[in-house]
């Protein structure tokens, strides 16, 4: 079997922490905590009331109203990271490269 070399041409990032990559690294780098009170939905009766939510996130940046009432935030979240990704990498998707590019992603938990 050939092996294929991958190469990481662009980051993208939607976290507790900040919604890019540049926000992200300087939040770690000042030991910024995105653990907090949960603040999406009354919390007040449950055991546990804080979380690390995403903050600031604006979806309308991202995404059309359609597709928005469609898809659930981790979707969208997903969605977002993958086309900063694709900005950062600044490639140009074209028929010779369309079936070569990919995106890998990752997620803790849904939205």
């Amino acid at each position: 079997m050939q092996k294929r070399r991958v190469v990481v041409t662009g980051l993208g990032m939607v976290s507790p922490i900040g919604n890019s990559i540049n926000e992200v690294w300087d939040n770690l780098l000042h030991g910024v905590s995105g653990i907090g009170v949960v603040s999406r939905f009354d919390a007040s009766t449950m055991t546990t009331r804080i979380a690390a939510e995403v903050k600031n996130f604006v979806v309308a940046d991202w995404m059309p109203p359609k597709e928005i009432r469609r898809s659930d935030k981790f979707i969208h979240y997903g969605l977002a990271a993958a086309k900063m990704a694709l900005a950062d990498a600044e490639l140009v998707i074209d028929a010779s490269n369309a079936e070569r590019i990919g995106v890998n992603m990752g997620s803790g938990t849904g939205g």
